[in-house]
């Protein structure tokens, strides 16, 4: 009996891995570049992926990253953009990890596997953005979010590139974005406990 476990099929599992930490930044972006790169015949997606070659997907994927985009840099749209984006992001995830998952595997373990490693990474890589988002309005009452919104933009933008070019190397490069997401996450958490050496302050 032979394995679903080679390299091409470790392949194709970095390939829904890094999509899904690609939907954790932009939900939709990361499947309107899929597919516009599969309608165009730029890259050969796993016969799962079938579905996102079409140019109904195309343009809804379009449609809908385009609302995202914009959201994002609309103060009071933002909020609401940022309640559905965490159950949006792990749905994602989930079907773009099985979609790339290997054939041979048992559906059970696919579908198990999507959801842990697509749907957990994209759904942790969202929220880590959620509290980004927190410290910057924190720290600049919300002018820099703009700014926040373009670089999650990017980042989705250059890890969905990686995933349909090179997606091993896309799993390293999600692995520093995790760091320094953590470090930067536990600096202002640091900064915001109060030094037991120091006496409160007198009225």
């Amino acid at each position: 009996m032979s394995s679903w476990f080679s390299v091409d099929s470790l392949i194709e599992l970095m390939l829904g891995i890094s999509l899904s930490a690609a939907c954790g930044f932009r939900v939709f972006v990361p499947l309107l570049v899929m597919s516009a790169a599969a309608v165009l015949g730029q890259v050969d997606l796993p016969s799962n992926l079938d579905w996102v070659e079409s140019q109904q997907a195309l343009v809804l994927f379009a449609i809908a990253s385009v609302i995202e985009i914009v959201g994002y840099y609309i103060p009071w749209f933002d909020s609401i953009l940022e309640v559905v984006a965490l159950p949006a992001a792990v749905i994602a995830g989930t079907i773009v990890t099985a979609s790339t998952a290997p054939e041979q595997m048992n559906p059970l373990v696919q579908w198990t596997l999507a959801f842990f490693a697509g749907g957990g990474i994209a759904g942790v890589t969202r929220g880590m953005n959620w509290f980004l988002r927190i410290i910057s309005t924190a720290v600049s009452a919300g002018l820099t979010n703009p700014v926040l919104a373009t670089l999650e933009l990017a980042i989705a933008l250059l890890l969905t590139g990686l995933a349909l070019t090179m997606p091993l190397l896309g799993g390293v490069v999600i692995g520093s974005i995790w760091i320094a997401a953590i470090r930067k996450i536990r600096q202002f958490r640091a900064g915001r406990k109060p030094d037991p050496h120091q006496p409160d302050a007198v009225a």
